[in-house]
């Protein structure tokens, strides 16, 4: 969920702010946590529970609420992420029946990763992602990517703003993070080192579309050990090329 904090001046703002409360691994959360988590008055957050059941954006459940299957009937209207989904899911298995790693498709929104796509078999790596996740950019190598190519002002604010340390390997220093933002704009990928997750390691690589705007960016992760990131540097770079091939060709013809 973003960061960002609704208007809770608003029934709106207030009704949004209890469905961010929400995290990955939550079961079924009580009304009393929902009321702690928002910071709103009990009776707000029952009442806007209730018509958010009614709505089916949340469901009852054992001891109070869960999200419902209504938010992904919405989330899977999103136009630009269901379009880049349906076209860069070939090429996604592709590369994990090349790689038999784990494979990620991420976009930018704000300062952060979203994660549109994850594929992983039996042998991927303990990764902190997941579908419709978020992860901070300085700290991920899809991350890496998208900043590198982003606008001046995005990377001013990203490299004068505090950086979240994740692990003791996430790089915390502007200048060293610039560093490597520029080397990723000079060769056309980025690394991972355990800087999300320990025993985690990343390539990445920007889909391009016309300009050279960034798209979305797509990785390979796997674990410290017998990952070797740079050994799958052309196959991220291909498979990122031809959907980028593919998804100008698609603009083209509208």
């Amino acid at each position: 969920m973003t960061t960002e904090r609704a208007d809770l001046d608003t029934v709106l703002g207030k009704a949004v702010t209890i469905l961010r409360a929400f995290r990955a691994d939550d079961q079924a959360v009580s009304l009393a946590e929902l009321v702690r988590r928002t910071g709103l008055h009990k009776a707000t957050v029952h009442r806007l529970s209730r018509d958010l059941v009614a709505n089916r954006l949340l469901d009852r459940a054992d001891g109070g609420y869960r999200l419902s299957g209504g938010l992904f009937e919405l989330g899977m209207l999103a136009s630009l992420e269901r379009s880049l989904l349906e076209v860069a899911m070939p090429f996604l298995q592709d590369l994990y029946e090349r790689t038999h790693e784990t494979i990620h498709l991420g976009v930018r929104e704000g300062r952060d990763v979203v994660y549109v796509a994850k594929i992983g078999g039996h042998r991927q790596a303990r990764a902190p992602s997941r579908p419709g996740g978020r992860m901070p950019l300085h700290c991920t190598a899809i991350g890496k990517v998208l900043l590198a190519y982003a606008d001046d002002g995005l990377r001013h604010d990203v490299l004068t703003g505090p950086l979240e340390r994740r692990t003791p390997h996430t790089v915390v220093a502007p200048g060293a993070l610039r560093r490597q933002l520029q080397r990723v704009a000079e060769t056309g990928v980025a690394f991972e080192h355990e800087e999300s997750a320990l025993g985690l390691l990343c390539v990445a690589a920007p889909v391009l579309g016309r300009d050279d705007e960034t798209l979305a960016a797509i990785s390979v992760a796997g674990p410290t050990g017998r990952f070797r990131p740079e050994s799958h540097v052309p196959t991220v770079r291909a498979t990122a090329a031809a959907l980028a091939a593919t998804l100008t060709r698609r603009s083209m013809l509208r």
